[in-house]
């Protein structure tokens, strides 16, 4: 009961603590701001290199949709400008509904359009992330490789390496999991539906059908060709992602070599994973301030970035979104109850 006791004060305490790391943290990096200085920067910016920055935005989702639609075709050949729309009102439903929620609105959104098991279009959107996660921790050394910046101690390039290393095999275990589960759940007399038939019989059925839909959805495309895309693809979104604080950055003067951007990208990416596990708030802005630092960039320009490509990051989302449910007649309140039944039912 003690150890019980001590983890629900521990919980109840850490929003407090993780809110007062957040601001100790911008502080520090904000530590040499000037108020005068910001204000100049934001007059002196270029409004048309600004709009490049939801541009790029997203043309990085509509790439992931191409990406999606080459996973999904051995199931069903969906157009891409239908699962732009999809992913897009995915993400307006994860702001709004935190928790992991926007996987599976995206899901349901195709699922119930192309009548389609909405565990079979989530495992697609696995495959997904586990792409990504591969070719983003590959990326990794290539950056490291490319630019040079201030790292006394080498523990910035440390961590990186470890935490690329790390991410490499836990992907690389996923991707192997998802292949065995599939395998073994199609199988007749397979551990998992072994496993599965010793539940009650009441939830019996409902848990066989969603074991099975999801197994289905763990594919990948026979033509070769597609399959090279998905890998390119993942390819081309990071590329996309580090062009989000190239324009940004132009727009107010900061003129970054092309492989810092890269840098910069990956950094961002794991500080935003480290930030969101943690429940630290500001995380992103406050790793984005410090590695614009390493590479000279004035404090108020780092703020000014960081806040362009957030508020344009939220409009793009929050248009294209909103339009992509409004055009299917879909509310957040739909998305929840319909993505419930649908997984209980497969």
């Amino acid at each position: 009961m003690t150890e019980v006791a001590a983890g629900s004060r521990w919980r109840r305490w850490w929003p407090w603590l993780s809110g007062l790391i957040g601001i100790a943290a911008l502080a520090w990096v904000l530590r040499r701001f000037d108020l005068d200085s910001f204000r100049t920067v934001l007059a002196g910016a270029d409004v048309r290199l600004l709009l490049l920055v939801p541009l790029a935005i997203a043309g990085e989702q509509l790439v992931r949709a191409w990406k999606w639609r080459q996973l999904l075709y051995p199931l069903r050949s969906i157009g891409t400008l239908h699962l732009f729309g999809a992913i897009m009102a995915g993400y307006l439903a994860g702001l709004l509904i935190p928790f992991g929620f926007g996987a599976l609105a995206r899901a349901w959104l195709v699922a119930r359009r192309e009548s389609l098991a909405m565990t079979a279009v989530l495992a697609t959107v696995a495959i997904d992330r586990v792409t990504d996660g591969i070719v983003f921790a590959l990326l990794v050394p290539v950056a490291l490789l490319l630019v040079v910046f201030p790292d006394p101690t080498g523990d910035i390039r440390a961590g990186l390496t470890w935490a690329a290393s790390g991410s490499l095999v836990l992907f690389a275990v996923l991707l192997l999991a998802l292949s065995l589960y599939k395998r073994r759940t199609l199988r007749p007399g397979g551990w998992v539906m072994r496993s599965i038939e010793r539940l009650p019989a009441r939830v019996l059925g409902p848990v066989k059908r969603v074991a099975a839909s999801f197994a289905t959805g763990i594919v990948w495309p026979r033509e070769f060709w597609r399959g090279f895309g998905i890998v390119a693809a993942s390819v081309t979104i990071k590329l996309f992602a580090a062009t989000h604080f190239l324009w940004a950055g132009l727009a107010f003067g900061a003129d970054l070599r092309p492989a810092q951007y890269l840098f910069l990208m990956v950094f961002w990416g794991f500080v935003a994973v480290l930030g969101a596990f943690a429940k630290i708030p500001g995380s992103f802005v406050i790793g984005a301030i410090f590695a614009l630092g390493l590479f000279d960039v004035g404090e108020e320009k780092a703020l000014a970035m960081v806040l362009v490509v957030q508020a344009a990051s939220l409009l793009t989302v929050a248009s294209i979104g909103a339009l992509a449910l409004w055009r299917q007649g879909v509310v957040l309140a739909d998305l929840r109850e319909a993505g419930a039944q649908r997984v209980r039912s497969g």
